[in-house]
């Protein structure tokens, strides 16, 4: 009894029971002598062995029971939580999706909501893909080097260069799939130019259509279908101006209605104010022709429109640089949360 009321932990309360009741302890000996014993010793002894027995058994019990009871006090103290802490945050709350990455979706979205593709190409290109398929002459500004960002000549002369527009994969999918085709193609692209509103990387979205029948109108239907979606208003009003663009004929540059009356703040789908927002045009001959299509017998229309851009006009970002910045504080107010994915039915932007 004092070897059990001195066990420190449940393996010295292990032993002291082998000790006692174990297959060679005291009490199980003493048990083998019964079977030596008159009858009259025998049953005077084996009620005294039983009793023993028991009450060896129920102090062993109850010690290990207090044994149990203080570790299970010492794991508490030692492992306890304090709920009254602040729950931190799961990565779905706290993690944030970038308002490019954001834009992206939304405008896959809408196009994809349209009958359009989703097509990509290479960041890094040949001259002939980024310039003379899509109708750059021979002494274009645009071949210089203080507006591309080429690559070390080769041996042939040859020189590889960053894409300065995604307008490639319409060659690269001309080429690939005969019409009708129905493209969108969102990409980085890369230039000499860097300010507020400028970056060396940025990222486009180029659309095309190619069929037997295409017109300026299917165009202007098109691009007001996606400017209604993509800022979310009942109507927006357009602008088309003439202009000019190698790889298309006749070319146009877009405004599109807004309300500049609020300081730091543009509304569109009202107002009285334009903003020019993208070029656009129909698909010049000559790059039909590079593509390997007839331009007696296929037509199409094309436009492109900076990404980034639509990010700032959409989600109010004053400076195009902080989007390279990888500041967390500002990814944390302007990003959007990773579970909110965009679709028409339930809002882009909700």
């Amino acid at each position: 009894m004092e070897a059990v009321g001195a066990a420190g932990d449940e393996a010295a309360l292990e032993a002291v029971r082998v000790s006692a009741l174990g297959k060679k302890g005291s009490v199980t000996e003493q048990m083998k002598r019964l079977g030596a014993m008159s009858p009259e010793e025998r049953k005077e002894m084996g009620p005294l062995l039983n009793g023993l027995k028991d009450r060896i058994g129920s102090a062993l019990g109850a010690r290990r029971d207090v044994l149990k009871r203080a570790a299970m006090e010492t794991r508490l103290a030692a492992e306890k939580l304090d709920v009254t802490l602040p729950v931190r945050p799961s990565p779905s709350e706290s993690g944030r999706i970038h308002p490019i990455s954001q834009v992206i979706d939304e405008i896959t979205a809408i196009f994809s909501d349209m009958g359009f593709e989703i097509a990509e190409g290479p960041d890094i290109e040949t001259d002939y893909y980024n310039f003379t398929a899509l109708n750059f002459p021979e002494g274009h500004p645009a071949r210089e080097m203080h507006d591309t960002f080429f690559f070390n000549e080769k041996a042939d002369g040859d020189r590889m260069l960053l894409r300065t527009h995604t307008s490639p994969v319409q060659i690269r999918t001309m080429e690939a799939k005969k019409p009708p085709i129905r493209i969108v193609i969102p990409g980085k692209t890369y230039r000499c130019d860097s300010d507020a509103t400028h970056s060396p990387m940025f990222h486009q979205l180029e659309g095309l259509v190619v069929d037997k029948v295409t017109t300026v109108a299917h165009m202007k239907w098109a691009l007001h279908e996606f400017f209604r979606a993509f800022f979310e208003v009942e109507d927006v009003g357009m602008r088309f101006r003439p202009s000019f663009f190698p790889f298309t004929e006749p070319s146009l540059e877009v405004d599109i209605q807004c309300d500049r009356s609020r300081p730091g703040e543009v509304r569109f789908g009202e107002g009285n104010d334009w903003m020019e927002v993208l070029g656009c045009g129909m698909v010049h001959t000559n790059v039909l022709r590079f593509g390997g299509l007839d331009p007696d017998e296929y037509q199409g229309f094309a436009w492109g429109i900076g990404i980034d851009r639509l990010a700032m006009l959409k989600y109010g970002m004053p400076d195009l640089r902080a989007f390279f910045d990888a500041d967390a504080r500002w990814l944390s107010h302007y990003g959007f949360r990773p579970l909110d994915i965009p679709t028409l039915f339930g809002g882009l932007s909700s």
